[in-house]
């Protein structure tokens, strides 16, 4: 009896200890300086951002190592995945905002109910998704208009990420729940974990054994399963309220119901993005299909800027979140105000020096190819002007997502793509005498063009949510 006693006991501290780290970060959340809150959650993020960014560019370099129609199968590939990703992509979003809702208000039965339950989602799309795309794969890639030459190249490349997107799943849905926590620490070592492995990976694979496109899809999935193995151990800490526990699994709808459907319109947002995109790189095999590597290249050539701007976003969100939560509604825009001159700063740094040093990027991913190297340039110096204004549209996002408002959030960026780049770039295509030059133009006028509409949208947020809660 003693024995259980004691033992009772000692469970009980150890779940004070667990707790009070998390009960230490929601309190400065709520009420510590909010630029050091913002830089101390979104720091950690922006750097794997980046870092994630600069990986993807050794991708783009190995894939060209192999052949440049490697590069633009990547490309291609790459937003196709992302479209069948939107599932998992949506369902982290809106876990996160719920669960950091519910952290703020201090419901702590409520995390574990929303963390539990978000994680058994997560596995059954998982499933799902395999189930449903492997067995019609070849099937998929042409109905989305990928170029024959690129279905060879990438087709084997293709069935490998796609149990890599389900593996995925879990990881996105376990990363948002450490960011709700203010764990990005964490994430930050454990990603970098991944990354390394990768590009290990990646290097032994492709430029020692002369491994083919499909062994870097390989590298992806097995460093991503270190993540996963992680996740799962993590996620099963009994003791803390972030963790996964089978009796907290709920359908109920105080517990389910705003997490799906405020997912809806992200994982449509995102399923529509992807879409736009892959029709933008259709439409750029006009120009021969090295135009769409060059317009893959200048992406993620722009992505080393607007990766870190994303992290402050995915940080600056989840404090919005647990602020709202907890009624501290000026301390809401305070977070707003700092991410918009945090990622304006940062973004105009980061987007001046790729610009200084476009040649020698251009020729790295080139190969050797001075056609391709003269295409990226073209394109990139384009895209980058657009994205110097990038850094506001995040943190707007940061705002939107942090709130809940979930629907702009997907008229924005459907807009961006089906408003502001296919019909744009369709104009240009047939009306101009631009020819290769038309890829970046639109990027660029897209990227300012939704820059301006965020701003103008976030105007009349911001002054009806003072008019209610101010």
């Amino acid at each position: 009896m003693l024995y259980k006693l004691v033992k009772g006991k000692a469970k009980v501290m150890n779940e004070n200890i667990k707790y009070s780290k998390d009960e230490a970060f929601r309190q400065r959340s709520l009420n510590g300086n909010m630029l050091s809150l913002v830089i101390y959650t979104g720091a950690p993020l922006a750097i794997y951002q980046g870092l994630s960014q600069l990986f993807k560019i050794f991708d783009t370099v190995t894939a060209a190592h192999i052949s440049a129609e490697s590069v633009s199968a990547v490309a291609y590939l790459s937003q196709l995945i992302a479209l069948l990703s939107a599932i998992s992509g949506g369902l982290s979003v809106s876990a996160g905002i719920q669960i950091s809702s519910a952290f703020g208000e201090g419901k702590y039965d409520m995390v574990k109910k929303r963390v539990s339950t978000v994680y058994l989602t997560a596995a059954g799309f998982a499933v799902f998704m395999l189930c449903i795309i492997l067995p019609l794969t070849i099937p998929f890639l042409k109905l989305a208009g990928t170029p024959d030459v690129l279905i060879k190249a990438g087709a084997l490349y293709f069935y490998i990420e796609i149990f890599t997107m389900a593996v995925s799943f879990i990881n996105n849905i376990y990363i948002a729940v450490e960011r709700s926590r203010g764990n990005t620490s964490r994430i930050l070592w454990l990603n970098m974990l991944v990354l390394i492995s990768k590009l290990i990976l990646t290097a032994i694979f492709v430029y020692i054994f002369n491994g083919g496109l499909h062994m870097i899809a390989i590298a992806t999935l097995l460093s991503q399963s270190i993540l996963l193995i992680f996740a799962i151990y993590n996620s099963l800490e009994k003791e803390s309220i972030f963790s996964f526990d089978l009796k907290f699994i709920s359908f109920r709808k105080n517990v389910v119901n705003d997490m799906y459907l405020l997912s809806i319109p992200v994982v449509a947002e995102k399923i529509f993005f992807s879409l736009g995109k892959t029709l933008i790189n259709s439409m750029s095999t006009v120009y021969g299909a090295l135009m769409v590597g060059a317009l893959g290249v200048s992406n993620t050539l722009g992505g080393i800027t607007t990766s870190p701007q994303n992290g402050f976003q995915d940080g600056s969100s989840a404090i919005i979140s647990q602020n709202f939560g907890a009624g501290k509604y000026r301390r809401v825009l305070s977070a707003f105000y700092n991410t918009a001159i945090v990622n304006t700063v940062m973004g105009f740094i980061i987007c001046t020096a790729t610009l200084l040093g476009l040649d020698f990027l251009s020729n790295i991913f080139a190969g050797g190819d001075i056609n391709f190297a003269k295409m990226i340039r073209e394109v990139y110096r384009y895209e980058a002007v657009g994205s110097l204004f990038l850094g506001v549209n995040a943190a707007v996002m940061s705002l939107l997502y942090g709130l809940g408002k979930t629907k702009i959030t997907m008229i924005l960026n459907v807009s961006r793509v089906f408003v502001f780049r296919i019909p744009v770039l369709y104009f240009l295509q047939n009306f101009t005498n631009l020819k290769d030059a038309s890829i970046g133009i639109v990027m660029m006028v897209s990227n300012i063009s939704i820059t301006v509409m965020s701003v103008t949208v976030i105007c009349f947020v911001i002054r009806n949510y003072k008019n209610k809660y101010l």
